[in-house]
Order: structure tokens, then C-alpha cells, then sequence
């Protein structure tokens, strides 16, 4: 699947006078306006063609719903073979809950990457966590249910609620701010004046 199907940018709707606010206007190679249908879901390939992250970093597997800089709903499929799982703990292993919270902020990642055009040359960063509370422990074989609401949207940065569910039980909740940066131009965000961490 092409990433003309996945961005949908507002901006070149309304230039060209599209009304229709179901679909996402964009162009092929040729320049050509094609008519392209609002994803709801996604599967991994997909989601790698939106985030930067990868193995192992990588924490979520399949978006289940999408509401456009509204919300989202994802999962991410708990394995033995994660290598954060030797040492956190032996014989005992689980989730490191640094690791829910990242999860939380990639699924927020993968909505507001979806409205970015130039995605490709942005890093979205962490610039606050609040809130965040740890209910249970997550261990191998679970598959956390990741919900996330946007509270504040801008063009750069969002805040976010995010929860995370193992078999409707709570796991985390945290509120999370994030923003845009230029890719490979760390001064661009050591400079927005806040601690940032790349995400």
C-alpha cells in the first residue's frame, strides 16, 4: 500500500475545493489527484510505513481503530522472546512499564504521523508525562489494548490520554505530551525550550 493512502492532507483537499470530508485528497507520482478512502486500521506493515521505530523498539503490532486527531485504539502482542524480558526480571519476567508508556506514545504517534505530509523527514518526541499510573503487571502472553485520546491537538504537538488494557483489566493510564521535530537536526530540539526524548 502506497503512503498516499494513509496520509490524508487536509491542506491540499481544501486547495483543490474537495467538501467531502470522508475521504483524503492526494497525489500519485504523476502529480495526478487521486480520491483515497480514510484508513481505519492498519496492519504492521503499514504501521512501520508511518513510524520510524523498529525492532526492537517497535510496540505496537495492529491498529484496530482510527478517528482522525481524535482517537486511537491499538494492540501490542506481548512475547517471551523480547530481549527486555532477560534482565527485567529473570525468572520473573515483565513489562517494563517505561516500555507501556512508549507503547501509549507510538500509538499517539501513528494518528498525528497520519496527518504529517513530510512525515519522513519529522521525529515525533516526548516533551511531558503526567499522570501515569501502573495497575498490573504485564508479562509474556498478554496483548495490551492500547486506547488513545486526544486532548489538545496543533499542527507540531499534541497531548494525549492514553490507557492500556490486558483483558479489560487496566494496566497503565498516563497523559503524554509530544511534538514534531526536523529528523537529524538535534539543535531544532534542544532548542523548543522543553527536554525533549526522541521518540
Amino acid at each position: 500500500m502506497s503512503d498516499s493512502t494513509l496520509t490524508p492532507p487536509v491542506e491540499l483537499a481544501e486547495e483543490q475545493g474537495s467538501t467531502t470530508p470522508s475521504s483524503a485528497v492526494s497525489k500519485d507520482l504523476d502529480g495526478a489527484v487521486l480520491e483515497a478512502t480514510e484508513k481505519t486500521s492498519l496492519d504492521i506493515v503499514e504501521i512501520m510505513s508511518i513510524l520510524p521505530h523498529r525492532y526492537p523498539l517497535l510496540l505496537i503490532d495492529r491498529v484496530l481503530e482510527m478517528e482522525r486527531k481524535k482517537r486511537i485504539v491499538a494492540l501490542k502482542n506481548v512475547t517471551a522472546n523480547e530481549p527486555h524480558f532477560t534482565g527485567h526480571f529473570p525468572d520473573y519476567p515483565i513489562m517494563p512499564g517505561v516500555l507501556i508508556v512508549e507503547a501509549i506514545a507510538q500509538a499517539g504517534g501513528a494518528l498525528l504521523l497520519t496527518e504529517i505530509p513530510d512525515r519522513d523527514e519529522k521525529l515525533m518526541v516526548f516533551t511531558g508525562i503526567e499522570a501515569a499510573r501502573f495497575r498490573r503487571a504485564v508479562v509474556p502472553g498478554d496483548q495490551l489494548r492500547i486506547e488513545v485520546t486526544v486532548l489538545n491537538w496543533r499542527r507540531t504537538a499534541v497531548k494525549l490520554s492514553g490507557k492500556a488494557t490486558v483483558d479489560g483489566a487496566v494496566a497503565c493510564e498516563a497523559t503524554i505530551m509530544c511534538m514534531l521535530v526536523p529528523r537529524g537536526n538535534r539543535k531544532a530540539a534542544a532548542g523548543t525550550g522543553t527536554e525533549v526524548e526522541a521518540r
